[in-house]
């Protein structure tokens, strides 16, 4: 051993005895103890902030709710450095009078609420008072408003407090410099001009999807970003129908065409709430969740129960892990709704959640139910047919002497039977001539394909032509080719079919355990067994209390007798104590009748005739959700002719 080297033994019992000999003067300190004081405006202001503004985006938002709130019809942004230097938001709402803009900065001071009657029905985007206050502490901040008949603006310097008058027009601009100046801390955690940047747009753009009547527009040193004008005349707010044309015009102009063309018009009233909205087809689903926008009251937020409810209407046309697209709004009694749960406003709690719940579900449930191919079916009776080609009189004595043709016309073939002689030149024109009459040895037309009748071209899904490898079935309508899976369309048909068989309240077949399962319960899991006992009956389970903390499963569903018994009850307890008991009770029916669907469905490799494959296509024309099957896989595509002209390059 080399001199001056510790014994490993050594070094290993070192650690813990100088930790021991730490713990031990620590514990014999005095802790000094601290008396409670009241907290500097400051420093609360501080610590508000904290909850209020966590970036740039955070006081984007809370200064335009402001505008909103003032009666603003144009709203805009301007940004330094991702909001990090400069923040400053323009309007022309009904601005703040001078005497009161030093009120404007003090913390828990609103012109929106005054009692607790108008906390429970809040009907404006801010309400607590502290926003501005917030923002100030922790930034550089300037006031400038002028309210109508006010002789000239007023600006405050929220740092010094010196109300000083300013050249404005009608509105308030407010403008926040060196946000987080001083807490460095806060400024150290955001991320680079770009990120911040991103999420003020995205901040923005969720006003603007609520707000049709309002423009907005967004720039970033110096340069215009985002513009979106008001898409709504202020004399056709209370109308409705041009509401929702606003805002259908509004989503193409943010989300685009592409949003509205892959999405349906959602519309439904179930007691005291309405929605309405799109919701976007299941071929439209993304990887992530960053196009789902649901709206209470106009207010933007992420509710755990419209989440749900919309993920449930979406659970069996969707694949995998896909994410719908979806921009909803609810509208209900403020009242029954409390926006007073979040310090930034983007939580909600509902008065009653389960109504809310259904009428979102019901709701896009309705809206995916039509099949796409009535939507093919109605484009095309909507478009205008082509007109005939009318005769230009300058050439109309040419077109006197031969008759035109139409252009859907069978070419008459050239006589081949002869070729020694060969062909005389007039001979070169008969493919666009009328056909000649047919001789007496002509092939009989039984064997050749029949020619569609006339109102098969109103099929929206067209006339089955021929069958590939016992998979697809080839069809042709008036658009072009469509492509069916026949096992995945048969088995959304049979599963539809099912669920329309099976009521509600009939209760699945169960299956009694040899030995009941038992295990270990939260207080929790038995409450729910105890208050959902007839729910889990109708599942075909029987969970029981076997004790103050153990719960005993006696029978479970024949179909599911084989799997574990304990995970299952588990399961189910979960989604009963976080759900509505009839969603739960729905979705399991729903995964049994999938299952049996699934095995009930036309195999792939069968042949069908033409008469079985034209059946089931009227079958998928009158089915619900039968573009997807059970899985979520798509049923059917179309191939237009366009398409096919690209794929071999005609017209180039």
């Amino acid at each position: 051993m080399r001199a001056g080297r510790v014994p490993a033994a050594s070094r290993r019992n070192v650690a813990p005895r100088a930790l021991h000999r730490i713990c031990r003067v620590h514990s014999e300190l005095p802790s000094p103890r601290r008396s409670i004081r009241d907290l500097p405006d400051e420093l609360i202001s501080q610590i508000a902030a904290g909850e209020v503004v966590e970036r740039p985006a955070s006081a984007v938002r809370e200064l335009v709710d402001n505008a909103l709130d003032a009666g603003a019809t144009q709203v805009t942004l301007r940004l330094l450095a991702g909001g990090v230097r400069l923040i400053a938001v323009e309007d022309d709402g009904a601005g703040i009078p001078e005497d009161e803009l030093h009120l404007a900065l003090r913390r828990h001071a609103t012109s929106k609420i005054a009692n607790l009657h108008d906390l429970e029905s809040v009907a404006t985007m801010g309400f607590r008072g502290e926003a501005l206050a917030a923002i100030a502490s922790v930034s550089e901040m300037a006031l400038l408003s002028r309210p109508p008949g006010q002789a000239s603006a007023f600006l405050l310097d929220a740092r010094s407090g010196e109300l000083r008058p300013a050249a404005r027009s009608q509105g308030t601009t407010v403008e926040v410099k060196e946000l987080f100046f001083s807490t460095p801390a806060r400024r150290k955690f955001l991320k680079s001009d770009a990120t911040e940047l991103a999420h003020c747009v995205q901040a923005v753009r969720r006003h603007a999807l609520a707000r049709p009547d309002v423009g907005f527009a967004i720039w970033h040193e110096g340069r215009l970003v985002e513009q979106w004008r008001p898409a709504l005349d202020a004399n056709a707010a209370d109308d409705a129908e041009a509401w929702r044309a606003a805002l259908g015009r509004r989503l193409a102009d943010v989300l685009g065409e592409d949003f509205l063309q892959q999405s349906v018009p959602v519309h439904r009233r179930l007691g005291g709430v309405e929605v309405t909205g799109w919701a976007g087809l299941p071929d439209a689903a993304r990887s992530r969740a960053d196009q789902q926008y649901c709206y209470v009251n106009g207010r933007f937020v992420r509710d755990k129960v419209l989440a749900h409810a919309a993920r449930s209407a979406y659970e069996d046309v969707l694949h995998g892990n896909r994410q719908p697209v979806y921009a909803l709004y609810v509208q209900m009694d403020p009242q029954r709704v409390d926006v007073n749960v979040h310090p930034t406003k983007i939580e909600v709690r509902f008065r009653d959640s389960r109504e809310v719940h259904q009428a979102v579900r019901h709701a896009i449930d309705d809206a995916l139910a039509a099949p796409r191919a009535q939507q093919l079916q109605q484009q095309q009776q909507a478009a205008p047919q082509p007109a005939a080609p009318a005769a230009l009189p300058m050439l109309g004595d040419i077109w006197s002497k031969q008759p035109l043709t139409p252009a859907n016309q069978a070419q008459t073939a050239i006589k081949f039977e002869t070729p020694q002689t060969g062909h005389m030149v007039s001979d070169q024109g008969a493919p666009w001539n009328p056909p000649a009459p047919a001789p007496a040895f002509q092939v009989p037309p039984t064997s050749l394909p029949a020619a569609p009748l006339p109102e098969e071209n109103t099929w929206p899904l067209g006339r089955a032509v021929a069958q590939l490898h016992g998979v697809y079935i080839l069809a042709e309508n008036a658009q072009g080719l469509v492509l069916v899976d026949m096992h995945a369309a048969h088995e959304r048909i049979v599963y539809e079919r099912l669920k329309a068989q099976v009521g509600e309240g009939r209760r699945m077949a169960s299956q009694p355990l040899l030995i009941p399962a038992t295990f270990a319960a939260t207080p929790e899991e038995v409450a729910t067994a105890e208050m959902q006992a007839e729910t889990l009956a109708a599942l075909g389970l029987e969970v029981v209390p076997f004790s103050a903390r153990t719960l005993a499963v006696r029978t479970v569903p024949t179909t599911l007798a084989q799997g574990n018994a304990v995970e299952l009850a588990r399961s189910v307890l979960a989604e009963l104590a976080a759900h509505d008991a009839s969603t739960v009770l729905q979705r399991a029916h729903n995964e049994i009748l999938a299952t049996m669907a699934c095995h009930g469905a036309v195999r792939a490799h069968r042949r069908l005739t033409l008469e079985e494959m034209n059946a089931l296509l009227r079958q998928m024309e009158v089915t619900e959700r039968s573009d997807q099957c059970n899985h979520g896989r798509p049923t059917w595509r179309q191939l237009s002719m366009k398409e096919l002209d690209a794929l071999f390059l005609r017209g180039r």
